[in-house]
């Protein structure tokens, strides 16, 4: 680990002691996002109560006081159907990781373990830029399985976060999507994780195009597999993004989003509780530090790492720059990742938790019209997870993963369904136009202006 790495650690882990001994002062800070937002004891979420329940009247409950928020469809039925049957959401006896801010410091500071075997490979852009995709090659696990009936594994593209921090449960995410039959691979921004900074350029917050590129590799290199998408946390604004305007043509099946930041600029306005943000901000100028020199050109790097806030700092590093100077409000209308949310035609979930201490109380930062309007959208809103946490007991994986899994596994088996009643609706159209072409076959002629689609009902639309 580098000595920055180590001081990161050694911070957090300082603040996840903090939160053992004093978890009511995390409440209460975990508390202060908004001007009334509501800061619940555990007792109450524990008892049914808290910020959920202001969803409960008219969503479908699931196991475990989850609940599903979305609108009405076929794929939603399909999609309830899987979450009813599915053994991650089976309630649990609480434990000392039942805490938000257990289940998120824990989720940032804990060491990643061997972790899997990775192959990385460094893109080049066309502006000469770098990211990197790293393949997860191993360890082969025995009995693997196979999702997809062809017999190519689909490839799951996995974003991190934002702040380019490879967490646990995101090694642990691909660990199990490789013993569930997919192919993961991790895409790294420009910079982040030793990817090198070869241009004084970095990745805004929502800006898709080195994302686009890195899709397009992908699918050359693997032309005929299914492409699954899941981002953590503040790196769902970049897969949000990728998908509004590429809409029909991103060339990914379904996604995922574990925590998602979903109304960013007030998120970035209204400030993270200070333990997460002092964190965040650390984590960021230690990450930046060793390009100082190569930015300086650009930006005020001295006012750069003087930023005592998340806002201050992305308002330096892609606002205030010295060749092309944006506002605030202009840098946002470019990188809102719901800004072409109603282009989006892939299915999404989006797995949440009600006592999210770094996104905030849910009727605050959850547009929750979102999932109510468009048909593509799925909101899986826990009580307890925490930020990108969800975990249990080990050696069990968070049982996020298992529950996005599930989900594409899901939209495999409907998709295929669907494939079968379109094909069934064309092979009975073509007899019924046989039986019309043959009036010794038929007692009654079929009138030329009747439509077969308002006779019978065989084409289906997941977004009906």
């Amino acid at each position: 680990m580098p000595p920055w790495g180590a001081a990161l650690a050694l911070f957090l882990a300082a603040l996840a002691l903090l939160g053992l001994l004093a978890p009511r002062v995390l409440r209460a800070v975990g508390a202060r996002t908004l001007p009334g937002a509501r800061g619940q004891d555990h007792e109450k979420e524990a008892d049914g109560g808290g910020p959920a329940d202001q969803f409960s009247d008219g969503r479908e409950a699931l196991p475990g006081g989850c609940r599903l928020i979305c609108k009405p469809s076929a794929l939603a039925q399909c999609l309830l159907s899987a979450l009813r049957r599915s053994a991650a959401l089976e309630p649990r006896p609480r434990s000392w990781l039942s805490g938000p801010h257990l289940q998120t410091l824990c989720h940032f500071v804990l060491p990643v373990g061997p972790g899997p075997e990775l192959a990385r490979e460094y893109l080049q852009l066309a502006d000469d830029g770098l990211v990197a995709l790293d393949w997860v090659v191993g360890p082969c696990p025995r009995g693997r399985r196979v999702t997809n009936a062809g017999g190519l594994p689909a490839v799951l593209l996995v974003i991190p976060n934002a702040w380019g921090r490879l967490t646990r449960n995101v090694l642990g995410l691909c660990l199990l999507a490789l013993e569930r039959g997919y192919y993961p691979v991790i895409f790294h921004r420009r910079g982040h994780h030793g990817c090198p900074l070869v241009s004084p350029r970095l990745q805004a917050f929502g800006d898709p195009s080195d994302l686009k590129e890195a899709v397009t590799y992908i699918r050359f290199r693997h032309p005929a597999a299914p492409l699954f998408a899941v981002s953590e946390g503040s790196g769902s604004a970049l897969l949000l993004s990728y998908l509004g305007e590429c809409g029909s043509s991103s060339y990914v099946t379904g996604a995922a989003c574990i925590s998602p930041v979903l109304r960013c600029r007030e998120w970035f306005e209204a400030g993270l509780p200070w333990p997460y943000e002092r964190g965040f901000l650390l984590h960021q100028k230690m990450a930046l530090s060793r390009y100082a020199s190569a930015l300086q050109d650009t930006v005020d790097t001295h006012k750069l790492f003087r930023s005592r806030s998340l806002r201050e700092f992305e308002e330096t590093l892609f606002c205030h720059t010295k060749s092309f100077p944006i506002s605030w409000d202009t840098y946002w209308d470019h990188n809102d990742p719901l800004r072409d949310v109603d282009e989006a035609a892939v299915p999404v979930l989006c797995v949440c938790s009600a006592d999210d201490p770094v996104c905030g109380p849910p009727d605050h930062f959850l547009p929750t019209e979102l999932f109510h309007s468009n048909p593509y959208f799925f909101l899986l809103l826990s009580h307890h997870g925490g930020h990108c946490g969800f975990l249990r007991q080990e050696p069990l994986p968070a049982w996020s993963h298992e529950v996005i899994l599930e989900y594409f596994r899901a939209l495999t088996e409907f998709f295929r369904m669907e494939e079968r009643m379109k094909g069934l609706s064309r092979h009975r159209a073509s007899f019924l136009g046989g039986r019309r072409r043959w009036g010794n076959l038929q007692k009654r002629e079929v009138s030329p202006s009747s439509n077969l689609e308002e006779i019978f009902s065989w084409k289906r639309s997941y977004t009906r």
